[in-house]
């Protein structure tokens, strides 16, 4: 089974699996270990990733990025069209509600919603990752921003499903890489908790998080970001900077122009790369306008003072992060910094200033979020066993619940979910009604939300409430879930009923001394136990909320698929074209070289003007012809050109397949027919099958080659270099076991009990005399 997380950024990501007791960072087609974010549309397929990329110059107007930009927006929102349509070069759409980009693919223009979009790029990661795994993959943990709200959330989810992932959680980037950072460590204390910022600036936005760290657990204490703060927005400012001087000294503008803008931006941004590095560096794009060559040099100094008022906002942020942890800057212990964007000397600067601490760079600042959804990954599969460490994220929007009050019909509401609400986290509302009614789902605070998103979340609807059997307001419980992912639902509601249950209590027999007592003519009354017991009756909960239909989820599925099987038909097309082209091209070269003595002229010649025709053809009718023809075309063109190069190439190994059996031969030939100790335990008669076998397989051989020696180069060949190595496999199969025959064991002499000595005269017993007395 799979373990993969996925890193989905604005520019590119990155796919971490858990294996070999470790986490790694899979490469994809052409080895990097960062995927561009990002679509390209053709007239015959999609490119995806960095076949996107090289399609992003030439066909930019169908080539989409910001892909976690638009996901789960609507169409209207006024930061979309304000902001992320600077970004977007294809044209945005309303598709269904949602955001979405017109393209042209195929023959004709068609209309793709974001969350198709992500489910697209999602199987481009998917099949990079079964690549690396050679397995299918299906289990993923995936991270989003810690500002995603209800409905980006579910887009992702939406897309996910579509692209067919199974993913176990949406975690947030910075809860990811703090939880990277903390599984590793064997040094958290289990008392007091271990602070530790972590700053994320990555592309598209900058979040802080502060987390506390305890042996086997971390809780992220606050959660800040800022939307419209990170790499691509200092990016703007140096493009801004650039199209005012480029105005002046060369006369153009670079902004009525896509095209040009695209180049400048590319160009900014390698520029901004370098500055981390070096105090100066050199802007130049070639033919950005008009044909115009344009180059510049800035200094880091004169970057910061550009980009002074963009780096300040950092510190909102930071400031925003402390004041909710409840902490101060003398309580944090460690800073930990992840993105790209975080490599810019001022703001590394900035936040160490900030805290007034030195930065710590335990993490790798790009690959950390995707190692972390990886662990985390592997913390919800069944068949890793991962270290015990639990994960308490929080909430950064606060949600409330409104009704209808039954006695008023007036409105009420709760605050169910506060800002920075552990996550999950389940809540549990009781009201007294006696008929069905609805709840509704809203963002406490619109104003945190992202311009133009609307609060409402969800309404749902309890049905068949009843009142008690007395008449009275039955107490219905309403169960509101905020679940791993950070989304909000109603997960079930049920009537809660007390009823009071008496139960007759055994008496207990009383004794003395160790005897029971005699039986009492009269028996006292047992007294009485009372039970409380909750009756519980499930009720229905009808749904209405921006989650999309399923059966509109399984019609997108089946559209990607299909997709996805027309892209692989125009792959192994294209492959079957190429294969064709190949042959052509080195049949042809080899015809005059290396093949030209093993065919006869007449059919050399007819071969030749075939290939040529074929080449003719692909540049004309065949350009577009389908993969079944093309497979056709080759086929024919070997059916020829095979016999031509098997017998230039059994020419060249037919005599090294000779000598090789030749010494086989030689070598047991000898080995048999030696005094060798090895072999001396082996019987004569054993011995001499292999010589036996020996003399035949040379006899084979000569005969074989003999006839072949009286062929020409063009006629196809008596035997091949397969049969001959064939033939010597079998005679090493035949000799080796018998070679390798163990010697027998030989006993070890016994040793003989030594013979009894010969018996002294002295020793021998005497014969019986009289004994003689003296008187």
């Amino acid at each position: 089974m799979s373990v993969v997380g996925i890193d989905f950024g604005s520019l590119q990501s990155i796919i971490a699996v858990a294996r070999n007791r470790g986490i790694d960072i899979v490469c994809n087609e052409v080895s990097n270990r960062v995927t561009p974010s990002l679509i390209s549309f053709g007239p015959k397929q999609r490119f995806l990733g960095e076949a996107a990329k090289t399609q992003e110059v030439s066909n930019f107007k169908n080539t989409v990025g910001s892909l976690k930009r638009l996901a789960g927006r609507a169409f209207d929102d006024k930061e979309i069209q304000e902001i992320e349509s600077k970004f977007i070069n294809a044209q945005l759409v309303d598709v269904d509600g949602q955001v979405g980009v017109k393209v042209r693919y195929g023959e004709s223009e068609t209309s793709f919603s974001a969350t198709q979009l992500v489910a697209m790029y999602l199987g481009k990661l998917r099949d990079i990752a079964a690549a690396e795994l050679k397995s299918p993959v299906s289990d993923v943990v995936i991270s989003v921003p810690a500002w995603f709200t209800d409905s980006q959330r579910k887009s992702i989810l939406d897309a996910s499903e579509i692209a067919g992932l199974n993913c176990l959680r949406l975690i947030n980037d910075t809860t990811a890489a703090a939880f990277g950072y903390g599984i590793t460590k064997t040094d958290l204390p289990e008392d007091k908790p271990r602070h530790v910022v972590f700053a994320d600036c990555g592309y598209s936005s900058f979040t802080v998080a502060v987390v506390a760290f305890k042996k086997g657990q971390l809780t992220v204490k606050s959660v800040a970001f800022d939307r419209h703060f990170g790499g691509r927005y200092i990016d703007e400012v140096l493009v801004n900077h650039f199209a005012e001087q480029f105005k002046e000294k060369y006369k153009i503008d670079v902004k009525s122009n896509p095209k040009a803008l695209f180049r400048l931006r590319a160009g900014c941004e390698k520029l901004k790369k370098v500055l981390s590095a070096n105090t100066q560096a050199p802007l130049n794009v070639e033919s950005i306008m008009n044909d115009i060559d344009v180059s510049a040099l800035m200094t880091r100094d004169e970057f910061e003072e550009l980009c002074h008022d963009m780096l300040t906002r950092m510190e909102d942020t930071l400031n925003r992060a402390l004041k909710d942890s409840g902490l101060t800057v003398e309580e944090i212990d460690t800073i930990e910094m992840v993105g790209g964007s975080t490599r810019i000397p001022a703001f590394k600067e900035r936040l160490s200033k900030f805290f007034g601490k030195e930065i710590s760079f335990t993490l790798n600042q790009d690959e950390a979020v995707a190692r972390g959804c990886a662990l985390q990954c592997a913390v919800l599969s069944p068949v890793f066993k991962v270290r015990e460490f639990s994960v308490q994220d929080v909430t950064s929007y606060p949600v409330k619940f409104t009704w209808t009050a039954s006695d008023s019909g007036a409105e009420s509401q709760l605050e169910v979910f506060s800002h920075n609400n552990p996550v999950p986290s389940t809540k549990v509302l009781t009201f007294y009604r006696k008929d069905s009614f609805d709840v509704e789902a809203y963002y406490s605070n619109p104003e945190l939300l992202p311009p133009g998103v609307n609060p409402w979340i969800g309404k749902y609807s309890i049905k068949n409430v009843v009142p008690t059997a007395d008449g009275e307001l039955s107490t219905v419980k309403v169960k509101a879930r905020l679940n791993v992912h950070g989304i909000v639902s109603v997960e079930g509601a049920y009537i809660a009923e007390e009823i009071i249950k008496e139960e007759e209590e055994e008496p207990t027999p009383m004794e003395t001394d160790g005897e029971k007592k005699e039986e009492e003519t009269t028996e006292a009354p047992a007294p009485k136990k009372v039970k409380k017991i909750i009756k519980k009756t499930e009720l229905p909960v009808v749904g209405g909320n921006t989650n999309t239909d399923k059966s509109v989820v399984n019609k997108l599925r089946e559209l990607e698929n299909e997709m996805y099987a027309a892209d692989k038909l125009v792959a192994d097309t294209e492959e079957r074209k190429n294969a064709l082209e190949e042959y052509v091209y080195d049949t042809r070269s080899k015809l005059e070289s290396k093949f030209k003595d093993f065919v006869v002229p007449d059919v050399k010649e007819s071969f030749s003007k075939q290939l040529y025709d074929t080449e003719d053809w692909l540049y004309d009718e065949g350009e577009d012809a389908t993969k079944s023809v093309y497979v056709n075309k080759l086929n024919e063109l070997k059916v020829i050109g095979d016999p031509i190069a098997r017998r230039c190439r059994e020419y060249e190994e037919r005599p090294r397949s000779a000598r090789s059996l030749r010494e086989t031969i030689e070598k047991y030939a000898i080995e048999v027919t030696s005094n060798d100790p090895r072999y001396e335990h082996i019987p004569e008669e054993e011995k001499k099958s292999i010589i036996d076998r020996c003399e035949k397989v040379q006899a084979w051989l000569a005969e074989k080659m003999d006839q072949q020696s009286v062929l020409t180069k063009v006629q196809d060949p008596i035997v091949t270099s397969q049969e001959i190595l064939k033939e010597r496999d079998s005679l090493i199969n035949f000799a080796t076991p018998i070679l390798n025959k163990p010697k027998p064991k030989v006993e070890p002499p016994k040793e003989e009990a030594p013979a009894p000595a010969p018996e002294k005269a002295e020793d021998k017993p005497k014969a019986d005399t009289p004994e003689m007395e003296i008187d």
